[in-house]
């Protein structure tokens, strides 16, 4: 009997845990939409214009739609976790692997990978009402140009 109320026990402070650490970045979770007036992308350069974080399990999922630097529609997808690991992306064929890393409770440093060279980095920072996000990133795209945006993003 004992054995199992420690066992239960540990299970409960497990999904505790758990719930916690999905309350914290819970902010991040919902449906971003660009906005372009705000923004500062270089002409030519590809925009994210929505952008949904989900929980799937205890990973989170992000689904990106947007558009290329010739206008033509663009679809990626990550799922992974924010403890600054590389997972896989899937549809953009200038990224193998992304990672988040928190770095306090409205900012996290992203990292963006080529066949594991970086190839982007920078700063996604929440507003303290959640209601918007910053992102800033710097890089070379694929032709070896050096860039650098600065994207602004509203809750839906």
């Amino acid at each position: 009997m004992k054995t199992r109320l420690i066992a239960l026990t540990i299970v409960m402070m497990c999904f505790a845990g758990v719930a916690l650490c999905a309350a914290a970045d819970s902010a991040m979770l919902g449906t971003w939409k660009l906005n372009e007036a705000k923004s500062k992308i270089p002409a030519g350069a590809s925009k994210s214009v929505t952008v949904v974080y989900e929980a799937a399990g205890d990973d989170l999922k992000c689904t990106i739609d947007g558009v290329d630097g010739a206008g033509k529609p663009t679809h990626t997808e990550w799922t992974g976790k924010i403890d600054g690991k590389d997972y896989p992306v899937t549809g953009d064929p200038n990224q193998s692997t992304r990672s988040l890393k928190k770095i306090n409770a409205h900012s996290f440093e992203v990292t963006i990978k080529k066949d594991g060279k970086v190839t982007i980095s920078g700063r996604l920072e929440l507003s303290p009402n959640g209601k918007s996000r910053t992102v800033i990133l710097s890089g070379t795209d694929a032709a070896g140009n050096k860039f650098q945006t600065a994207s602004f993003y509203d809750k839906q």
